[in-house]
């Protein structure tokens, strides 16, 4: 696993070498993913959370490309561990690490983001709910991006902000923007 660009582009990060729960967002969906995002977002100005933080690839590659503010969420201690090691070892000081189970976070965050990318196992029975909850509890700021991954057998296409979806073979990623008016 390597961070793709950015300030610490070309570091490899050596995940442990058991992970049950984890499975890493393989380095060509990722660049893939970032080609997207690179070209849509201002890396400097995002408030970021990472679902289901795993190895903390997706939020080293935000770090790594100018991101100041980022939230990650894991619940297993030997990667949450892995999370906070790796974030001193890099020098980012800008990570917060929270070891939670991501359905009580989100049910519970009184915060609001600019992106928020969820890399849930794929097996994981309740998926398709995180896109609702993400809205329902205003999750996202207006304007922010929301970046599910999941395999060919979900499909969120009439989902709200709803966006479109990129496929990188066994991984997909899809985008959801929220476009709703403030309430402010």
């Amino acid at each position: 696993m390597r961070i793709i660009s950015g300030s610490h582009g070309g570091r490899k990060i050596h995940p442990p070498t058991n992970m049950p729960h984890t499975r890493p967002t393989t380095d060509i969906a990722k660049e893939g993913l970032f080609n997207i995002l690179q070209n849509n977002l201002d890396f400097e100005e995002l408030v970021t959370l990472d679902l289901f933080g795993g190895t903390g690839c997706i939020s080293y590659e935000l770090a790594s490309r100018g991101c100041n503010d980022l939230t990650i969420i894991e619940q297993d201690q030997k990667m949450y561990d892995f999370i906070k090691k790796n974030a001193a070892d890099l020098k980012f000081e800008n990570f917060k690490v929270f070891k939670s189970e991501v359905f009580r976070f989100m049910n519970q965050c009184a915060s609001s983001f600019d992106f928020i990318f969820a890399g849930p196992p794929y097996a994981l029975g309740t998926i398709d709910e995180i896109p609702t909850i993400i809205f329902e509890r205003k999750l996202l700021n207006k304007g922010g991006w929301f970046v599910l991954e999941h395999t060919p057998r979900n499909n969120y296409e009439h989902y709200p902000f709803f966006k479109r979806s990129k496929n990188y073979g066994t991984t997909i990623f899809s985008f959801f923007v929220n476009e709703e008016e403030s309430t402010e």
